[in-house]
């Protein structure tokens, strides 16, 4: 099944960048109103979206793994990657580049636990490269907790990965795509005052134009 994420709120911006992106959304996280996949492909042009299945994947979904102009590369944390050689860096990635492909890089979109399913018993995906970041900050995502400190929002992934890669234009304004998605939210859970300037709406739209 394709799935296309709804957008939160009203977005207009699709940014061109020298990378795709590619979700794959786990059953559970497919309607959460907290899920915050769907914000990169509001951000990232050239973006894709698919229900993680582990017998039977998409085979749109397959047919744009073996597409030549792509590069597909696994977004995960090194220290669940059993074969270290799969590991790339980030200048790793900018010389695909020269071989005339595009990198696609894949985000596994679920819980950690799910996640972790995901990469484990994904054959289709055990022969690509994996990339993985180190963040530098903890997570800013109230909504959703994990137990690990280190564990981020898919979206604050896709933030830190896209200014490793370069793309800072992109990862600017998905950080704020974020912020204004995290103020909606918690104005639609609220029930005190909101501010209803909406300042992260606000800094948004102020970056856009």
């Amino acid at each position: 099944m394709v799935f296309i994420p709804s957008r939160s709120l009203s977005n207009d911006t699709n940014i061109n960048t020298d990378v795709a992106v590619l979700l794959l959304f786990s059953s559970n996280e497919v309607f959460k109103p907290s899920n915050t996949g769907r914000l990169i492909l509001d951000t990232v042009k050239d973006g894709y979206a698919y229900q993680w299945s582990r017998t039977e994947p998409n085979q749109k979904l397959l047919d744009l793994l073996n597409d030549p102009k792509y590069s597909p590369i696994v977004v995960f944390p090194k220290d669940y990657v059993e074969s270290k050689s799969r590991i790339v860096s980030e200048e790793n990635v900018r010389q695909f580049h020269s071989t005339g492909k595009k990198p696609l890089l894949i985000f596994l979109d679920g819980s950690w636990r799910e996640a972790r399913r995901m990469f484990r018993k994904s054959p289709y995906l055990d022969s690509f490269p994996v990339l993985s970041v180190s963040p530098q900050t903890l997570s800013q995502y109230s909504m959703r907790q994990s137990d690990n400190d280190q564990h981020l929002a898919t979206v604050e992934v896709a933030s830190v990965v896209l200014n490793q890669l370069g793309e800072e234009s992109a990862a600017t304004t998905l950080s704020l795509w974020f912020d204004a998605f995290k103020e909606s939210y918690l104005m639609s859970k609220s029930q005190n005052k909101s501010d209803m300037q909406r300042p992260k709406l606000q800094s948004y739209l102020n970056q856009e134009q």
